[in-house]
């Protein structure tokens, strides 16, 4: 009988998992992660992790499999803490959720399941693992979950090929509506229980309260620029010259970076510190009297300078494309990565629930050129973009 360890953490789904593969005639054990201790800057205790193992403890006893916790903060600090107040710090936006998958649950977390003997481990995020044969050689697809509202596959835009072969994920296949009344069905705790929130493992939090435990408040200028100013519209005219581009020059410049410092601003107020702050916020910076509201196009944290714009249509918002130097660039599918000088034509996203978006993948020595179809507003340095072919995500980068 083969032997899969679930990440029991309090909620329906993982309860759910847990319960299907048991069904499965697997030899299920229960292990909940304790990730966190600080509670004093998560809000109204949303996701006190005292409840989620307590619940998730009932649930094994309903289920009748073992159970245990097991504490991995020293490694969830390293590993994800201290990443995310590494990358605020220099101005830079990081998903910890997208992280606590590659470096905990199918990393430590994997290798504590199989110490204990376990073929698989077990998650219940809403994706699918399929296996095809290619060139004699086995190779894990990711695939987007059946339930398109809870797709979860851009969470685990990180994994490799080892990882995947040893994850399994029985709820993929399913809708949320049908796990809930999977759950109910057999009497389970949590059938009812919300959805957690906010940071993996932590719940939802106050950022700022958060970030100040390493990174102290510092009062710099809040600016706005106009939509008009010529740094944008000169790349504008410049995207709309090259069309399709044809060099590594076109790509560069469509992958260009605004130079702030050389944009016409006008002072609207003082912010706490840019390292709080993200491209697109709009809640936070306090600053009205604008016929639109204000939102952060960009942040410079060297000088402590917050640039704005008004509205949602503002061209600081917008890029044509991004670029992911080659370090950060990963290949779930290595049989599909791109040879120097050759494009490939995907789907992609750069933030969770996104719609995909179509966009063209230009590999040359120095990394990997997206450039959009359609203007994307938001592109955030920091970020994971995660491209698709069909239903498969087939890699993934760290946004330059």
């Amino acid at each position: 009988m083969k032997r899969v360890i679930v990440g029991l953490s309090g909620g329906v789904d993982s309860s759910v998992s847990a319960y299907l593969l048991q069904q499965q005639g697997y030899e299920v054990i229960g292990l909940f992660m304790k990730n966190w201790h600080d509670e004093s800057v998560v809000i109204d205790n949303e996701c006190p992790w005292i409840e989620d193992s307590n619940d998730a403890l009932i649930v094994a006893q309903s289920l009748g499999i073992p159970f245990q916790t097991i504490d991995l903060s020293k490694d969830y600090k390293e590993r994800i803490v201290d990443y995310m107040f590494a990358e605020y710090e220099r101005g830079r936006t990081p998903n910890p959720d997208v992280l606590c998958n590659r470096e905990i649950k199918f990393d430590v977390f994997l290798k504590t399941a199989l110490e204990l003997g376990a073929d698989y481990v077990a998650t219940g995020h809403y994706c699918q693992r399929k296996d095809i044969e290619k060139d004699g050689k086995v190779y894990h697809q990711l695939i987007a979950g059946a339930d398109n509202n809870k797709d979860q596959s851009y969470f685990l835009c990180q994994l490799n090929q080892e990882q995947l072969g040893k994850a399994l994920f029985p709820i993929g296949n399913l809708q949320k509506s049908e796990v809930r009344k999977i759950a109910a069905e057999q009497g389970l705790i949590t059938a009812d229980k919300k959805d957690s929130q906010g940071l993996c493992f932590v719940g939802k939090i106050k950022l700022p309260d958060f970030l100040q435990q390493q990174l102290q408040p510092k009062e710099g200028d809040i600016v706005e620029i106009d939509q008009n100013d010529p740094i944008f519209v000169d790349y504008r005219n410049a995207v709309a010259a090259i069309g399709e581009p044809k060099s590594i020059a076109d790509l560069k410049t469509i992958c260009t970076d605004f130079d702030f410092s050389q944009a016409k601003t006008k002072l609207k107020g003082q912010h706490n510190g840019a390292h709080y702050f993200t491209i697109g916020q709009r809640k936070g910076l306090n600053v009205g009297g604008t016929p639109l509201p204000l939102f952060v196009v960009a942040t410079d944290t060297q000088k402590n300078i917050i640039y704005t714009g008004q509205g949602t249509q503002h061209h600081g918002l917008y890029r044509k494309g991004l670029f992911v130097p080659q370090a950060e660039v990963h290949w779930i599918r290595p049989d599909l990565a791109l040879p120097v000088g050759q494009q490939l034509e995907v789907d992609i996203r750069i933030r969770y629930r996104q719609d995909l978006t179509k966009a063209t993948l230009y590999q040359e020595a120095d990394g990997l050129y997206i450039i959009f179809e359609e203007w994307q507003r938001g592109v955030t340095a920091g970020q994971f973009a995660a491209w698709y072919l069909d239903t498969e995500l087939v890699g993934s980068g760290v946004i330059d």
